[in-house]
């Protein structure tokens, strides 16, 4: 067994894990945090993504004893101080982006990041840049109407 120190939406975390766990599950069954999706384990319908030093990965294709010292993003991290819904949320729940909610906390992850790094973005490029995360259930158009819309609170919010 190895230890591993890392650093979760601003709060210190330390497990034990076989060098062989899948960072997804150290995340989930070593600390407990059961935000973060384990859908296929082969890196194709992300919702297993979280971010890593503000950029989003698969957490399905990293070992845990590589996050040695890491500082990582969960879905559980983007909700506010008193518990309100993140910009994010907040607009796939008005957008209604959501039906099982399986996917939802991958595709809130790369939500978070991409309104943040891209400050003006057309249906198509969303649909280009969300082409790593899969929905079975909604037809990706509210999940686009959503990262639209946060997109616009965000930048309405930052004047």
């Amino acid at each position: 067994m190895v230890t591993v120190n890392l650093t979760i939406n601003g709060k210190e975390y330390s497990g034990e894990t076989e060098p062989r766990m899948l960072l997804v599950h150290f995340i989930r069954d070593v600390l407990k945090l059961k935000g973060t999706h384990i859908g296929c384990d082969t890196g194709h319908c992300g919702a297993c993504t979280i971010q890593w030093d503000g950029k989003p990965v698969k957490s399905c294709q990293i070992l845990a004893v590589q996050a040695q010292g890491a500082n990582l993003k969960t879905v559980e991290g983007l909700e506010g101080p008193n518990g309100e819904l993140s910009i994010e949320q907040e607009s796939f729940r008005e957008k209604f982006a959501l039906q099982c909610g399986y996917c939802t906390s991958g595709f809130l992850m790369m939500t978070n990041y991409l309104i943040r790094n891209n400050e003006e973005m057309t249906r198509e490029e969303i649909r280009e840049k969300l082409h790593g995360n899969y929905c079975m259930c909604t037809g990706y158009q509210q999940i686009v109407d959503a990262v639209q819309d946060a997109q616009r609170k965000y930048f309405a919010q930052k004047k």
